[in-house]
């Protein structure tokens, strides 16, 4: 039997290399002796660039799926890391893995030179486990079967859309020459400028992504046919996964990238930050003990106090607490963020870039999160919801947007 000086066995170290930009060389790993730590080694090279995001990802099963180390690993890893050699990651493996050997570990590091719009993060390539990692009892059953799904890099916005956010938007937006302006649904409400918009619908959304991308001089990604000649504006149009042009534009994100996000490179853990909640991680009803929480939920005061001034919805401005390990506020509580996807069951085999079901369970899409009017169990990071595409009061959105 192998101690905690034979936690882990890297038979094999895997270089991964940008076809364009930097170019990262002779990647090497090792344990340290009686430790859970593991010393990630990498040279990168760019002609053009001071500061380059590194990214490292691991697999346990010899190359068939990979996990990214969120905040447990540390060091030449992130955004802001100089070109060099014999740069230095430090990963706390024991945070990551809850077993004790495994046999072909790779270790896979990428370095890119782009820069991440302001106010945004970026999400890096990679595989992730989707679905409830706990007891079965512990969720519902939509949240399974686990499954594994690999995810293209892009970029996520660090905070929910804001009032003032969605207000320029809208305004620039419904003030265009007539053919080609935008008409909503709803205005959208806030309590303020920097709390989360919200009381919008789905359909909306989708509109005010594709405005911002007209008012930044972006392409837009979403359009009324799969022909892609006419930009939604106007209406309510149930837009599919062909009329959406996917390497284009700002657009709601799909299931699978905001749960990966969510999970800020972390493996298996409940939230976003770990496996316990309180109050003081995010904003949400404690201590209701609603569907056997009371086991992780470690607060007991209801709705937030820091936020409950006795008009709801109690939301709280955006970036009120601490950013997973991608760097990304609220991804649990305070509003809850539409997805894409329409709601549909899990399948088992792995993906890659799912967009979810062609219709699913019409006329349901998903949104992810929970919010400040909901309790822990619906801000586990696997918990699923499902919704019409109305204006409700706890329901709001992040955008993203694809690389390059």
């Amino acid at each position: 039997m192998l101690g905690l000086a034979g936690l882990f066995i890297f038979t094999t170290t895997m270089t991964t290399a940008l076809a364009v930009g930097p170019v990262v060389s002779n990647v090497r790993a090792s344990q340290r002796a009686g430790t859970q730590l593991v010393d990630v080694y990498y040279d990168v090279a760019d002609a053009d660039s001071s500061a380059l995001t590194v990214s490292v990802a691991v697999s346990t099963n010899g190359g068939a799926g990979y996990f990214t180390p969120g905040t447990s690993a540390s060091g030449a890893v992130g955004a802001g890391v100089a070109p060099g050699s014999n740069k230095k990651i430090a990963w706390n493996a024991g945070v990551d893995l809850p077993a004790k050997l495994f046999s072909n570990v790779r270790v896979s590091v990428t370095a890119s030179d782009d820069t991440a719009p302001s106010g945004m993060a970026l999400i890096p390539a990679g595989s992730f486990t989707m679905g409830n990692t706990f007891s079965p009892s512990e969720g519902y059953s939509a949240e399974l079967p686990l499954h594994t799904v690999y995810v293209s890099a892009f970029y996520m916005d660090k905070y929910d859309v804001t009032k003032a956010q969605w207000d320029s938007v809208y305004q620039w937006a419904t003030n265009r020459p007539v053919e080609v302006r935008y008409s909503f649904d709803n205005v959208g409400s806030g309590k303020a400028a920097n709390h989360p918009v919200q009381t919008i619908d789905w359909y909306d959304m989708v509109k005010w992504c594709n405005a911002r991308s007209e008012k930044e001089g972006k392409v837009p990604a979403y359009y009324t046919t799969s022909a892609q000649t006419t930009v939604y504006r106007t209406g309510q149009i149930n837009v599919d996964n062909n009329s959406v042009n996917w390497n284009s534009g700002y657009r709601l994100p799909t299931e699978a990238e905001w749960e990966k996000a969510a999970r800020g490179g972390a493996a298996g853990q409940r939230f976003p930050w770990g496996n316990t909640i309180t109050e003081s991680q995010a904003n949400y009803i404690s201590g209701a003990g609603y569907m056997g929480s009371s086991t992780y939920d470690m607060s007991n005061t209801g709705y937030n106090p820091t936020f409950n001034d006795g008009v709801e919805p109690y939301t709280s401005p955006v970036g009120s607490f601490a950013p997973n390990g991608y760097g990304l506020y609220d991804m649990a509580g305070n509003v809850w963020q539409w997805c894409w996807d329409w709601y549909g069951s899990y399948g088992s085999t792995s993906q890659t870039d799912p967009r979810g079901p062609v219709s699913g369970s019409y006329p349901y899409r998903v949104f992810r999160g929970g919010s400040c009017g909901d309790y822990a169990f619906h801000c586990r990071t696997a918990f699923r919801s499902k919704g019409y595409l109305v204006d409700y009061s706890y329901m709001g959105f992040r955008s993203v947007l694809p690389p390059g």
